[in-house]
């Protein structure tokens, strides 16, 4: 389970905010997006680029994990996003509304072209009916593409769903991009909570999550962070049962006993294999801080 890479909250920062850019140095989310979407206007796309690329190349981000978010496949700037993303170096370039494996073939070979290390990977937001559907085609089209991040407000969208506590309108959606994930071996991060003053609201958004198995969400405010990573963390109580876990089976193992119990439950290899990865982020976690 060695090279677990905590991501728990990845914030977006808009990337024509020099500001906003250098208060991040100083956040503890797991991971940024510097964005030259969504948060920049049209006539300001070019300042923020080359601010956002520098910001990427600078190294000054400690152990956050610092990606770009270019303009849609779809836009007059996204050519020039990637090319500039890739002589940046960013830990990922974040692409938008990726619909299709063909899609992700081209931005790989377009961040070939332009140089990009092998260490910038492909984070596909998957935000539309047509990338539910072929959720499994986008995760398994590349091995550079290592996340699929759900973009939940542009499904919503497109659904014409209602936004409702529990999400009951998009779980279809988010289901199946979870299982795409899973079968692919991806990382796969949850949509943003669009209330910044609801923090109860955010926290159960979450925990259910979590629950369902997402690696992290994505965020859209510095006061998210603190409830995201306490969520999606191990417990104190979660790595203490891993630890008995695994200790329980090695003992097991060398008496040459086959079954083997817990607190008065079976365990399994599945069981075993849960508790290595619980214990895998909690120590991953504990090396950023």
């Amino acid at each position: 389970m060695s090279g677990v890479k905590p991501r728990r909250s990845v914030l977006y920062m808009p990337g024509a905010n020099e500001r906003a850019l250098e208060k991040a140095k100083t956040l503890p989310a797991d991971a940024l997006i510097l964005d030259l979407e969504d948060a920049v206007a049209p006539d300001a796309k070019e300042a923020a680029r080359e601010r956002v690329c520098a910001a990427a190349a600078s190294g000054a981000y400690g152990s956050r994990e610092v990606t770009i978010r270019v303009n849609g496949l779809d836009t007059e700037w996204h050519d020039a996003d990637l090319r500039a993303a890739a002589q940046a170096g960013p830990a990922a370039v974040v692409v938008p509304k990726v619909n299709s494996a063909a899609e992700v073939h081209n931005i790989e070979r377009a961040l070939e072209l332009g140089g990009a290390p092998d260490s910038t990977k492909i984070w596909a937001m998957v935000e539309t009916p047509v990338a539910m559907l072929h959720a499994e085609e986008i995760a398994a089209a590349s091995d550079r593409l290592t996340v699929l991040v759900m973009g939940t407000n542009d499904l919503a969208k497109e659904l014409h769903a209602e936004f409702v506590p529990g999400r009951a309108p998009l779980l279809g959606g988010l289901s199946l991009c979870l299982l795409a994930a899973r079968a692919t071996g991806k990382v796969i991060l949850d949509g943003v909570y669009n209330d910044v003053k609801d923090l109860a609201g955010f926290e159960a958004e979450c925990l259910q999550g979590r629950q369902f198995g997402f690696d992290g969400k994505t965020l859209i405010h510095p006061g998210q962070i603190e409830p995201c990573n306490r969520v999606f963390a191990p417990s104190d109580d979660e790595v203490a049962q891993a630890r008995k876990i695994i200790a329980a089976f090695d003992e097991a193992k060398a008496e040459g006993r086959g079954v083997v119990t817990v607190d008065g439950r079976m365990i399994e290899n599945l069981h075993v294999e849960n508790a290595q990865r619980i214990l895998a982020l909690a120590e991953a976690i504990a090396g950023k801080s």
